[in-house]
């Protein structure tokens, strides 16, 4: 039911600008209301959530470990996995963030016939999440090609490297078929493996939808849409200069291409997707383990009026005597 609702909320969105282009002649709302709305929105919105998270105190050192911890000098101890010291935590935030190394060590539980319980390794939705997240990058930066003028070295090498087996012309680029590739999986895996598609919800599948129609109208677009490139490039270039223009005879896919980014701009803030920045927040990654080195106390801690049993036997003490009760003092 998720997914249903999903897709057609997709749908939904490319029927939209359709008509909102194509019958209300809308190209200026489409084209530079609607971009500009939705970056102040993923701005403000993401360093709201950054801010919130960033003032959640954290008293103690709850770092989730999976190694030997420090401890005597004739032990071995993990410095990535359980890290002691600060250099240690970078080192593990940087597998984390650049290859994904918890998800690399996630093993998957089956009730198998014997009984028998048996562990499965995800290679594969590891390998998936990865590509995923590396072609989408490589494709971010390439589109800064649209922004600039001149173009970049950078920029250039990274559109060579992508195109580099030269398949077919215009060339075809790698992060685009590995995206869709991954993003296909992602879906197949939600959808036909029954205990992740019990927990899985339309914000599980809404952003799944959403950036494969993206990818899409932009491989579209690339391949087998012509495009006007140079208004386009025209059109980002006053986005980014503060001087917007809509330049003629921009085909109408351009437009549900640029929609489906906003939306995914706007919506990335309070989605999931967040954990882009929550990553690097996250207490059970980010501090070192070192309780056995240094006693940590709680900095909130506050005075306390306390009542101590003395003082509570010199309030009471005929009463306690009186019933029998042992004194510790007579």
């Amino acid at each position: 039911m998720g997914a249903l609702v999903s897709f057609f909320a997709v749908v939904v969105l490319v029927a939209i600008v359709f008509v909102g282009v194509e019958a209300a002649n809308l190209r200026y709302l489409f084209g530079v209301i609607i971009p500009y709305a939705a970056l102040i929105t993923f701005i403000a919105g993401f360093i709201y959530r950054i801010v919130i998270w960033a003032r959640s105190p954290v008293p103690f050192r709850i770092t989730t470990t999976c190694g030997q911890q420090k401890s005597h000098p004739w032990i071995k101890n993990d410095i990535l996995d359980n890290p002691h010291s600060t250099i240690g935590v970078i080192g593990r935030m940087l597998l984390e963030v650049l290859l994904f190394r918890s998800l690399f060590r996630n093993t998957r539980l089956e009730l198998r016939n014997g009984p028998k319980l048996a562990y499965e390794w995800e290679k594969w939705l590891w390998l998936a999440g990865l590509v995923f997240h590396w072609s989408f990058l490589v494709i971010l930066v390439r589109h800064l090609r649209f922004f600039t003028e001149p173009v970049p070295v950078l920029i250039q090498a990274l559109e060579g490297l992508d195109a580099f087996f030269q398949i077919g012309l215009p060339a075809l680029y790698l992060s685009d078929a590995v995206i869709l590739a991954a993003v296909t999986y992602l879906f197949l895996r939600r959808v036909l493996i029954p205990e992740i598609r019990y927990i899985s919800l339309a914000a599980d599948y809404f952003p799944l939808f959403l950036i494969f129609g993206l990818v899409l109208s932009g491989v579209l677009m690339r391949y087998f849409v012509r495009v006007d490139v140079v208004a386009i490039k025209e059109l980002a270039m006053g986005l980014v200069a503060f001087r917007p223009s809509v330049p003629e005879g921009i085909n109408v896919l351009f437009y549900i291409h640029l929609f489906l980014v906003s939306v995914l701009f706007a919506y990335f803030p309070f989605s999931k997707l967040m954990h882009l920045g929550g990553v690097f927040l996250s207490p059970t990654r980010n501090l070192a383990n070192n309780n056995r080195m240094e006693r940590h106390t709680n900095p909130w801690n506050y005075p306390v009026k306390v009542h101590t049993y003395e003082e509570y036997e010199d309030e009471f003490r005929d009463k306690m005597k009186a019933a029998g009760l042992p004194l510790e003092k007579e």
